[in-house]
């Protein structure tokens, strides 16, 4: 019969497993890109930061600030979180131990850099900042730059300086015009009595002000460590999903 031949059962059995595994492998979600850790000038000071690429086209930034004497590496799971949800996702070390407006010139500047494009990739036009207990009062400093959506204060921190009466949070947050979320435990030694509490009245666009309730000030780092456990309580698996899916919430308003 014209000299063809059908294939084999074998053949075929070996060709349909290979169709199965090719299907299987496209269907693999592809693994994060590598983070990239980098020195950085930023307001006159060498800045460690560590950048976590976006998956796929990256719809906006986000800056995540630590809190007092921690580190970048204190955020590191909700910058890959916002990372797999499309967002480039930047974590310094903070160049500044007690000068917060020191450390928000630098996160100011790296908003500016994030703005110019070249060393992060292409230009980016919405930036959210995001900070832990210190950091979140160190972002707030910074969140009236341009190129600036949104503040996240995560369990944020507060404070009168030397020769001042005010404190510096709250005469910021009552200028701010960027939407804001705040997200809180309650208070403890931990967040100074939730001093920064009276930001939420005097936020002008405050969009959230969520007090999770039993969250000890840990559950608002990722990964927190057994230095914060000790000092300040546990973390509750439950209470970090609600830390991170406001988060989450927050990127998904801004960065449509």
């Amino acid at each position: 019969m014209g000299g063809s031949r059908r294939p084999s059962f074998r053949t075929a059995l070996l060709a349909a497993a290979a169709a199965m595994l090719t299907t299987t492998a496209a269907a693999q979600p592809s693994a994060p890109a590598p983070v990239q850790t980098m020195v950085q000038a930023l307001d006159g000071h060498r800045v460690t930061l560590d950048v976590y690429p976006a998956t796929g086209s990256p719809r906006g930034a986000a800056i995540l600030s630590h809190g007092f004497t921690r580190s970048r590496r204190t955020l590191a799971g909700h910058a890959q979180a916002l990372a797999d949800a499309g967002v480039l996702a930047l974590a310094p070390d903070l160049p500044c131990t007690f000068d917060f407006r020191c450390n928000g010139r630098a996160i100011a500047a790296l908003v500016e850099s994030l703005r110019r494009g070249g060393t992060f990739g292409k230009p980016v036009e919405k930036v959210m900042l995001v900070g832990f207990s210190a950091g979140g009062l160190s972002s707030l400093l910074a969140a009236d730059t341009p190129g600036v959506v949104g503040f996240v204060g995560l369990d944020p921190f507060d404070r009168t300086m030397a020769g001042e009466t005010d404190r510096l949070g709250l005469a910021a947050a009552g200028r701010l015009r960027t939407e804001a979320l705040l997200l809180r435990a309650p208070p403890s030694r931990c967040n100074a009595d939730s001093v920064a509490a009276p930001w939420g009245a005097a936020l002008p666009a405050l969009w959230r002000d969520e007090l999770i309730v039993g969250a000890s000030h840990c559950d608002f780092e990722s990964p927190t460590d057994w230095m914060c456990r000790l000092a300040c309580g546990d973390a509750d698996p439950v209470r970090q999903q609600r830390v991170r899916q406001g988060l989450l919430d927050a990127a998904g308003r801004w960065m449509p």
